[in-house]
């Protein structure tokens, strides 16, 4: 019985060993199979769903996006590259002849000097400390106009007009009274400090009151004979910029007769954008143009920039100065004004090139 159980287990052994031997790839080409199918199931391409709006949400099944309530949309997974197709991706190789049919062209990046400028328009102006204003002084009537039209050019000293007023005539002969006084005491060897102080008060009156010079007052003093009329000068060389009076009209005190203005120097005032205003400066050279000069620039400083932001426009006003010899600026006239900055270094690219 022993012995019948051990023949047996010992052909079973036999029998295992002859398999083996005979077939050993049994095992390999199975386990091989099933690697394979694996491999091929997870290549295979996968079927999600995710929102357009919220691509973050993703799901493996049909359905509702959570946040916005749209329909999900099928979207099939892309299998990941393998190495050796990023390693294409790496680099695009064009021949010559490829490269003249795309159009494409390429240059070195390197260091170049940028010049930045800044655009603005502007309108010319009178420069302030080079006008006058010509005033009356008084009441009165005007009996003659010398200057007689804006725009005439006028000199420093040549007469404006005449002016007529009764009170004029009154605080010449109460001075042409202190004065004969003082002759008649003089002759009676007698003077006194008030009949000084009359004399005093009726010439400053009529100097500071009514304008005269004093050449005026002197030919009043020597002719001992009331002037009717006082001239009125200019006080500076330039033109009439604005006439507000005819001959014979009736003006009252502080009535503005004339405005008169050196044009040598103008004013230009420029409107800046709020972003380039850091790039201005005091005494930063202005150039401006006009399509009265096309072609032709004028030369000036910024000297004056405005402490207080437009809040409609967003821009700053400054204030430039330019010589004008030759009056071609004209008050009110339209520029545009180009503001050149240091010029600097930088590395540059074609902007061809930037997408």
């Amino acid at each position: 019985m022993n012995k019948n159980i051990i023949y047996t287990v010992a052909a079973i052994i036999v029998l295992i060993a002859i398999i083996v031997v005979l077939y050993p790839g049994m095992l390999g080409k199975n386990g091989s199979s099933q690697h394979e199918e694996a491999s091929s199931s997870t290549t295979e391409q996968k079927e999600v769903y995710t929102c357009p709006m919220h691509p973050s949400v993703i799901s493996d099944r049909p359905g509702a996006c959570p946040v916005c309530g749209m329909a999900l949309v099928k979207k099939t997974a892309q299998k990941e590259s393998s190495k050796s197709e990023l390693a294409m991706l790496k680099g695009v190789s064009l021949s010559s002849t490829q490269r003249v049919i795309a159009n494409i062209s390429t240059t070195p990046v390197e260091y170049q000097t940028i010049e930045k400028e800044i655009n603005a328009i502007g309108v010319v102006d009178v420069a302030e400390p080079l006008q006058a204003k010509i005033s009356a002084r008084f009441r009165g009537r005007i009996e003659t106009l010398y200057a007689n039209f804006t725009g005439e050019a006028v000199k420093q000293g040549q007469k404006l007009f005449d002016l007529y007023s009764p009170d004029l005539v009154s605080a010449e002969q109460e001075f042409l009274l202190a004065l004969n006084a003082q002759s008649e005491i003089a002759d009676a060897l007698y003077s006194t400090e008030i009949q000084q102080r009359l004399i005093s008060a009726a010439r400053d009156r009529l100097r500071l009151t009514f304008g005269m010079t004093e050449s005026q007052l002197v030919d009043i003093e020597t002719s001992r004979e009331v002037q009717p009329t006082i001239s009125y000068f200019s006080p500076i060389s330039g033109t009439v910029i604005s006439k507000n009076v005819q001959e014979g009209e009736y003006v009252d005190e502080g009535s503005l007769l004339y405005q008169l203005a050196d044009l040598s120097r103008v004013w230009a005032y420029l409107d800046v954008y709020e972003k380039d205003v850091r790039f201005l400066s005091l005494n930063q050279i202005v150039h401006i143009s006009t399509e009265s000069y096309p072609g032709e620039m004028f030369t000036g400083k910024i000297t004056f920039i405005d402490p207080v932001l437009n809040p409609e426009s967003r821009t700053v006003r400054i204030r430039t100065e330019f010589a004008n010899p030759h009056n071609k600026l004209k008050p009110q006239m339209w520029v545009k004004a180009h503001i050149i900055l240091p010029a600097k270094s930088a590395l540059v690219v074609p902007t061809t090139a930037i997408l």
